[in-house]
């Protein structure tokens, strides 16, 4: 081992007891990295209102989103029909044209303002219920009414009968229940501090792990491959949690629906994931290659400069004789 390897004041403790201790503080740092990484993209990257919307906003032109989309208005507008209506046919004879014209809805350019109004209103409302201790033991609900306005518009346009008496009203929908709520703001509140202390802890591990080993280009190379394993474990968590979400889904019809937004979400922390692998690995490559031939340049370099030949002595000048 040159001396380069080693870590400055490495002869005040055993070597053996340096490494174990720089081993089990790498692991540490290892390990916080993806967990770090997780609770930044829950805390930081969900909770932006405006990331949020511009995430979900291409979603409008995907088709399984436009069927789900469809169905859920057209369910929604048949149902308050049947119930509000007095008088004429049932819901069932005007099923037909209300589910067409809600297709054809999707593909307006008022559904994609609708699609990020919507998104905007529920992700505020989760937000504001998270966020709020007063609102503890309440539901998140949202008011459908702007959305339902568009349909009728649209309905309207489209000359679908009894579109007109589709009733708008300002109603409060609950979207999550209230036992999932508290849960949330909990998890929310834990995810809030971890995001700025695991990442913390795991640079300050990574460097204490450095600076107290005996070979500092072995524990970079096991941090660079630590740092990648874990990187490739958050991938390998991200596609098993993505499982399991479409998985507890009651409704098969609208998995596809569900694993386009979920991919959507998960997209930076995806990115994050793959970021980390390749950033380790090439920090595991370079402190590999370094330490290999690092030594040799160094040795060829000295070689060079001391085989450089010297010149001719020049002569001294003569004193001419008188």
């Amino acid at each position: 081992m040159s001396e380069h390897d080693r870590a400055p004041g490495a002869g005040k403790a055993p070597p053996r007891s340096r490494n174990a201790l720089s081993a089990v503080l790498l692991v540490l740092a290892c390990l916080l990295v993806p967990a770090g990484a997780l609770a930044s993209w829950a805390a930081h990257g969900l909770t932006d209102t405006g990331r949020y919307v511009r995430t979900m906003a291409p979603l409008a032109d995907d088709p399984d989103v436009r069927i789900a989309i469809a169905d859920a208005v057209g369910d929604g507008v048949l149902r308050e029909a049947g119930r509000r209506a007095d008088s004429g046919p049932r819901p069932a004879a005007i099923e037909p044209f209300v589910h067409d014209a809600a297709r054809s809805f999707t593909r307006t350019e008022t559904c994609r303002t609708a699609w990020d109004a919507a998104n905007r209103a529920f992700h505020e409302a989760v937000l504001r219920a998270l966020r709020d201790e007063g609102t503890r033991g309440a539901p998140v609900t949202v008011d459908p009414a702007p959305v339902i306005a568009r349909v009728k518009r649209q309905l309207s346009d489209d000359h679908v009968p009894f579109a007109h008496r589709i009733p708008v009203t300002h109603t409060r929908i609950p979207v999550l229940p209230a036992d999932d709520t508290d849960r949330l703001r909990k998890g929310y509140h834990v995810l809030d501090t971890a995001a700025f202390w695991l990442p913390l802890a795991a640079a300050v591990l990574a460097v204490a792990g450095i600076t107290v080993t005996a070979c500092r280009r072995r524990a970079l190379t096991a941090l660079g491959l630590g740092t990648a394993l874990g990187g490739a474990l958050l991938v390998l968590a991200v596609a098993i949690g993505r499982r399991l979400t479409l998985a507890d889904l009651p409704d098969a019809l609208h998995r596809p629906a569900a694993g386009a937004v979920y991919d959507a979400l998960t997209a930076t922390l995806r990115t994050v994931s793959w970021l980390l692998c390749v950033l380790g690995l090439a920090v595991a490559a370079g402190a590999w290659v370094t330490g290999r031939f690092g030594p040799r340049l160094a040795a060829r370099r000295r070689a060079r400069g001391s085989a450089v030949p010297g010149a001719d002595p020049v002569p001294e000048p003569t004193r001419a004789r008188a």
